[in-house]
């Protein structure tokens, strides 16, 4: 796939001007009318009038819009057969994170002991479940075969009570908690102790009394290469899953701030930090929710919207939603591996790039400019090309001004 032929009429130089993408949004919204009248409809009075609409009714319309953009973008693209494969790989993964959450946090673990865990005879356990699983037991076997079984547990209530032992085993005892390190079914978010968040250990060498990483944990670095390469689908998908996506209650505190019930004020952190969340307001919840689901496309299309530069931030860079999630006496959602993951699956595709490029232009999710304006003829100078100038300058030029910027850093 080395030309791009794009649909509806339109060529490449047509994602780069503003007529071209004028004729793109005519198709979506005409696709959206093939395919779901009423939800055209709420898209049409809704960017007719962006704040009359309820912030959860807001929220709702780019999560029911998000699926049908996938959709659209990839048929523009003639990539539709790489975008399902994409989503696919999510369906799959998909029994991981029911199991753990419905029976593993909810059923196995409930009421057990670490001591009563450590008692279980974890290989013995697994020999004797492996038949039922028809294989080496692997944390996709163990999820997908217990899936089926809760569809009708009385026809399978031994095997249950056996799965049930071995989650019990492979998630407090530290054998079990050893052998699937590297996995995400057997693991129970921990409570956080704030005076000790990163679990150093003390050594002492050549005289020398230091604080270092278990060796499990340690990253060698050879030359400059990175050493954290983010976490893959399966893990990302863990995360986007322990998300409770309360966007519909308001209490998306990592996007708008962790504030005080009765003032209203921001919380700190107990070492004094303001939890105000994401400083551009980046609609989280509804990404993880989205991504969750399956769809990159749609997910990343919700990140743009607020922050378009996306590719600048991420697990490498910022974590203040994370200080600010609604969970704040254990391990917070890793929010920025999600958007990184996000970005970097639909880079994966055929014209990925082209298409992030697109929706920092035309985004059918962002009610309020879907288009980029008309040029107004001013010249704007940014002055700092950090996350916030970088940001700023590309809402300038989506409004229609010149826009240089600088910065003191050769760049």
């Amino acid at each position: 796939m080395s030309e791009l032929q794009l649909r509806h009429g339109l060529v490449f130089e047509d994602l780069y001007r503003r007529d071209g993408l004028v004729a793109l949004d005519r198709a979506f919204i005409a696709h959206m009318a093939g395919v779901d009248v009423a939800l055209h409809d709420r898209l049409v009075t809704a960017r007719r009038d962006p704040e009359a609409l309820a912030v959860k009714d807001e929220a709702e319309l780019l999560v029911d819009l998000a699926p049908h953009l996938e959709d659209f973008v990839a048929e523009l693209f003639g990539i539709g057969a790489e975008v399902r494969a994409l989503q696919a790989r999510h369906d799959a993964l998909a029994p991981l994170y029911s199991v753990k959450r419905l029976f593993v946090q909810r059923r196995a673990v409930k009421g057990v002991s670490h001591d009563q865990a450590a008692a279980i005879d974890g290989a013995a356990t697994a020999r004797e479940l492996e038949p039922l699983l028809g294989g080496p037991l692997t944390e996709e076997r163990f999820a997908g075969h217990v899936a089926q079984w809760m569809e009708d547990e009385a026809a399978h209530a031994p095997a249950l009570e056996l799965a049930a032992r071995y989650a019990a085993w492979a998630t407090l005892s530290p054998e079990g908690r050893a052998r699937h390190r590297d996995g995400i079914l057997f693991k129970v978010p921990h409570k956080l102790d704030m005076t000790h968040l990163v679990p150093v250990e003390t050594m002492v060498e050549h005289g020398v009394t230091m604080l270092r990483l278990p060796p499990e944990q340690q990253r060698r670095r050879e030359g400059f290469a990175l050493t954290d390469h983010g976490m893959d689908l399966t893990g990302v998908l863990d995360q986007a899953n322990y998300c409770i996506w309360c966007h519909n209650q308001g209490k998306d505190s990592c996007s708008k701030g962790f504030k005080d019930k009765k003032t209203g004020a921001f919380q700190k952190s107990a070492f004094g930090v303001t939890l105000a969340g994401c400083p551009l307001e980046e609609r989280i919840s509804e990404m993880n929710l989205v991504k969750s689901r399956g769809y990159s496309l749609g997910a990343l299309a919700i990140v743009v919207v607020d922050n378009a530069m996306v590719a600048g931030t991420g697990h490498r860079i910022c974590n203040d939603c994370m200080k600010a999630c609604i969970y704040q006496k254990q391990e917070p959602v890793d929010i920025p591996q999600i958007e990184t993951r996000t970005l970097k699956d639909v880079l994966g595709l055929p014209w990925g790039f082209e298409i992030y490029a697109l929706l920092t232009r035309w985004n059918p999710l962002d009610l309020r400019r879907p288009l980029p304006k008309p040029a107004t003829g001013y010249k704007v100078l940014v002055v700092g090309l950090g996350p916030a100038g970088f940001t700023l300058a590309h809402h300038l030029m989506n409004d229609g001004h010149s826009v240089v910027g600088i910065d003191g850093l050769k760049i």
